[in-house]
């Protein structure tokens, strides 16, 4: 298997600049997690991956070579506006892309079935898409993509409307895909889903990289931040400590930021005048926690 490599894409619509210089790679076998704002070049970096737009500058390569039309005939694309025929049966239409894919009517016909036992789909074989419920066509767009045995999987949204059940049998899908040795690229706004299934992320903001890694990764980058439960304090009790560079109040007590080379001690110090200290732990950011960090950092305002 081949990475999938994004280098330097821009892409520019009228006066606004939808992306600019964005590079990220997805090594093979690895779920690779794109996340930002409405209008962060998600699905723009997307469609020029998989050839539906062209790039101002910048390539998609694959294997180290720039992405063919005959290399995205192997690429499987689940695209976020989805791309099925309403009136077209699932199974016609799965046994009809896997042939636009080369596949041959029986090796389509095998791979529709295949797919839809596996997306627990085959009740709805001879249903046409319209007919069908939210949850059901986005694991008929997931069929779609899946049904060629493709060797990279790019997905824009693919939780989406589905229920606990459907997002159980889409995240394994992309599981065994990644083991399969299949570099797996998805964006999502579920940001739990991403920090539960990705191996590494990018945040993208205003079509820029605002950070890319590993979880851990990310969080090494964010502000040390420990959580205080301070018996009997006022609510307000961190203004003016020299140890704090910004606090946030919570239900049972604050999460406070440590200013410059402060230590935890120095914060505990400055806490206990004010009443008995429960809780001093710190804090592990969630993924929700260092986008927010991300988009709303003071460099050219919020992304939303």
């Amino acid at each position: 298997m081949n990475p999938l490599e994004i280098d330097s894409l821009s892409k520019r619509y009228g006066e606004r600049q939808a992306l600019d210089a964005l590079s990220f790679t997805v090594p093979p076998g690895e779920i690779f997690g794109f996340v930002g704002s409405n209008g962060a070049g998600k699905t723009t970096t997307m469609r020029i991956a998989v050839g539906v737009l062209a790039a101002d500058e910048g390539e998609v390569r694959w294997g180290g070579t720039p992405v063919s039309v005959r290399d995205t005939a192997r690429f499987g694309y689940m695209p976020e506006e989805r791309g099925l025929y309403p009136k077209m049966t699932v199974a016609k239409q799965l046994v009809y892309l896997g042939r636009l894919h080369g596949l041959s009517a029986s090796e389509g016909r095998d791979a529709m079935v295949r797919w839809t036992e596996r997306l627990h789909l085959s009740e709805y074989r001879d249903k046409t898409v319209e007919s069908l419920s939210l949850g059901n066509r986005q694991r008929v767009q997931l069929a779609a993509a899946l049904v060629h045995d493709p060797d990279v999987l790019i997905l824009d949204e693919p939780f989406s409307g589905l229920d606990p059940f459907a997002v159980q049998d889409m995240s394994a899908v992309l599981k065994e895909k990644a083991a399969q040795g299949t570099p797996v690229l998805f964006s999502s706004h579920q940001l739990e889903l991403v920090e539960k299934l990705c191996d590494r992320v990018a945040v993208v903001r205003r079509g820029r990289l605002a950070a890319c890694g590993s979880l851990d990764a990310l969080r090494s980058q964010a502000p040390a931040r420990i959580h205080f439960v301070v018996e009997g304090a006022a609510a307000n009790w961190p203004d003016g400590v020299d140890a704090v560079a910004s606090y946030e109040r919570l239900d049972d007590g604050v999460l406070v930021e440590l200013a410059g080379t402060h230590t935890e001690n120095d914060l505990l110090r400055a806490a206990m005048p004010h009443g008995t200290v429960r809780r001093m732990t710190w804090h592990q950011p969630t993924l929700t926690d260092m986008f927010c960090d991300l988009i709303e950092s003071p460099e050219g305002g919020t992304d939303r």
